[in-house]
């Protein structure tokens, strides 16, 4: 059994196998691990059952990634299962190959990425005229973790990648830090 997290945005989201659930909460450190914990339970699932962990490692939340990721290695090796990186411009794209993945990042600019296009970040005004080379536009609501499923399974043939968090931008400390005093 596969469990994918996550973390990317606001609250926690799990899958295992059929089963899906999202849950609201402010503090999803101190909640991650005891949510894991119950949706396991709901689902008569014990942590031996697991074989490989799947986590979204963005783009979105600086830290709720770091939190999945650190979360999901963390179970990784104490289970000694494989863990797999996904992006939510895969899901996306899983569910809609032809479309151009805009997604608001909050801070007045967007992650965008496409089939030939490699995840960036754009303002509106550019979005406005590079989405008109695809079909149709998505990102503008949450994606399917259910589309996760199969793309985990492949890259899970395809042998282990490095998990390491998509960072489309500069977190603000970075930001901040690099500023002249």
């Amino acid at each position: 059994m596969i469990l994918i997290i996550n973390t990317s945005g606001n609250g926690l989201e799990f899958l295992l196998d059929e089963h899906y659930k999202k849950i609201e909460t402010n503090k999803q450190s101190s909640s991650l691990p005891i949510e894991t914990e119950k949706f396991l339970l709901e689902h008569k699932t014990k942590w031996s059952d697991l074989t490989a962990i799947g986590v979204i490692v963005g783009p979105g939340s600086f830290t709720g990634i770091r939190l999945g990721i650190a979360y999901a290695k963390g179970l990784s090796i104490g289970l000694n299962i494989p863990i797999i990186p996904i992006n939510a411009f895969e899901i996306y794209l899983a569910e809609t190959p032809d479309a151009f993945v805009a997604i608001d990042s909050g801070k007045g600019d967007f992650f965008v990425a496409a089939n030939n296009l490699e995840p960036c970040i754009m303002t509106i005004d550019e979005i406005e005229t590079k989405q008109m080379q695809w079909a149709r536009t998505v990102g503008h609501k949450p994606f399917n973790l259910y589309f996760a499923r199969n793309i985990i399974k492949d890259k899970l043939k395809d042998g282990i990648q490095p998990v390491i968090p998509m960072y489309l931008k500069p977190s603000y400390a970075e930001l901040k830090s690099n500023k002249c005093t």
